[in-house]
Order: C-alpha cells, then structure tokens, then sequence
C-alpha cells in the first residue's frame, strides 16, 4: 500500500484539486493525505476524492484539515 501526501495549504481552488488529481491519477490504490486550510478546498477535494472511488476521513474543525483518503 502506498503513502503520499499533498501540502496544499495557503492555495486557493483549484490549485488544491488539481495537486490531489495529478497525485491520484497515478496510484491505484494507498493512502493519500492531504493538507488544506480552507473549506472550499476541503469540500473541493473530498468531493474529487470520492467521484473517483477513495473513501475520504477530514479531521480538523478549521482553518487547517487534514483529508486521508484510501482506496
């Protein structure tokens, strides 16, 4: 199972969606933890996550989360 990790804090949309695809493009499956701080990026992400089939955790009440998704 692979590890990767994606800091996209202090990026605004769509550059934290963007970072995330280009990342899970290339792993079948693993985990991926993703940095945001914001929650338009937060929901953004979560939502691409999921449309592609990785189950997605969000832990943090804000400014800053952190997103594992695994598939």
């Amino acid at each position: 199972m692979l590890s990767e990790a994606v800091d996209a804090r202090g990026l605004l949309c769509p550059e934290p969606v963007l970072r995330t695809k280009k990342v899970i493009d290339k792993m079948k499956s693993g985990t991926l933890e993703i940095l945001v701080d914001n929650r338009a990026a937060k929901e953004n992400v979560t939502r691409l996550c999921e449309s592609k089939g990785w189950k997605v955790e969000v832990e943090g009440e804000g400014p800053e989360f952190t997103l594992r998704a695994s598939k």
